[in-house]
């Protein structure tokens, strides 16, 4: 990275991220790409991480303990009251060099590892989906994991803005978001799906009962996004009282040993969202290998985004024969997601994964 590729990248952040979500950050991504100093500490971020993300997550973080700098007047998450976003850059600023050196120890360490519980509202479906296409109980497994939120989709209440709630009775945890395109079938979430085992796995797990790896994940939820700390902390209350099964490692290299472990009766659930864009290309192609090779022996189902496109996708393998389908576009905070499933759109994934191939053997020879 250089300070000019780092300024395009807070740019394109600020307009397609922030854009009718955040006010405060796409204002200060704007200043930020056209700051040196502010970029060139940005510098110190690990690659392959999603940097505007990871530098205004670690100024959250630090606000959290020092909410008398002039910055926290405006954060929504401090007060209730703020001031006009557009003025909030030379307090930012101010705020960075002040913390200069701890903010060069966060970029250099800690991860963008959102775990956000509102994209349950579109996994759930598909769960759903995979239990009454197979009948078989589903055994979740998600690659990049966090903290486990996602883990427990099976678990929470839903609510589309249909008017239905989909309860379930034993809930500590409601998800709101609605379908902007196509529809979902309206006996889908009408049953449970049966799911046999959970397990996530993460380069770094987040424990929510450390205070560190607790703050640090609130502190990536955007300032005005009172609804989404809401739901975290609820969740991460749920994964304090059910501990999954999470496993600390590489989640490519990780999953070929949890899959061999996992009954045959059961149903592999390879899920992941908003990780694979923190992968390098050869291990986006490791990856979709592996679970082809799994696909090959036993009923597999593999949903992602971020691996060739922005788009979810869900890849079905039954009786060593894949299908592979677009689900639609998804709101990166869950708020929204299409539902949309169709030949044309199964016929165009299975084209694409092909380009895909393609190129991933060229750049082998190359």
């Amino acid at each position: 990275m250089n300070t000019e590729e780092l300024a395009e990248r807070f740019k394109r952040f600020a307009f397609k991220e922030c854009e009718g979500s955040s006010e405060l950050y796409k204002q200060l991504s704007l200043e930020v790409a056209d700051d040196r100093e502010l970029l060139s500490l940005c510098l110190y971020a690990r690659e392959g991480q999603p940097v505007p993300n990871l530098l205004f997550g670690a100024v959250h973080y630090l606000l959290e303990q020092e909410t008398d700098h002039p910055l926290s007047n405006f954060y929504t998450s401090f007060q209730k009251e703020i001031r006009n976003e557009a003025n909030a850059f030379p307090a930012f600023k101010d705020f960075c060099h002040l913390h200069k050196e701890q903010l060069i120890m966060l970029l250099q360490n800690k991860r963008v590892q959102t775990n956000e519980v509102r994209r349950c509202a579109y996994l759930y479906p598909l769960f759903c989906h995979i239990y009454r296409q197979t009948g078989k109980p589903l055994f979740l497994i998600e690659i990049g994991t966090s903290a486990g939120l996602q883990l427990f989709a099976d678990e929470y209440s839903y609510s589309y803005g249909d008017g239905v709630e989909y309860e379930n009775s034993e809930a500590s945890v409601h998800i709101s978001s609605h379908v902007r395109k196509g529809k979902l079938p309206a006996d889908l979430l009408k049953e449970n799906p049966s799911v046999q085992g959970r397990i996530g796995i993460d380069l770094h797990i987040n424990d929510v009962t450390d205070p560190e790896d607790y703050n640090w994940l609130k502190a990536l939820i955007w300032p005005e996004h009172q609804e989404r700390r809401k739901m975290f902390e609820e969740a991460a209350q749920h994964i304090i009282q059910n501990p999954p099964h999470l496993i600390e490692g590489d989640g490519v290299k990780e999953l070929l040993n949890v899959v061999e472990n996992i009954p045959v009766g059961a149903v592999l659930c390879i899920f992941h969202t908003h990780v694979a864009n923190q992968m390098p290309e050869k291990v986006k192609k490791e990856l979709m290998e592996n679970v082809d090779r799994f696909g090959e022996t036993r009923d597999t189902y593999h949903i992602y985004n971020q691996v060739y496109d922005h788009c979810l996708h869900m890849d079905a393998y039954v009786n060593g024969k894949v299908q592979r389908q677009t689900i639609g576009e998804t709101d990166g905070h869950g708020r929204w997601f299409d539902w949309e499933l169709s030949i044309g759109e199964e016929w165009w994934d299975e084209y694409s994964y092909g380009i895909l191939r393609e190129e991933w053997t060229k750049n082998d020879k190359t």
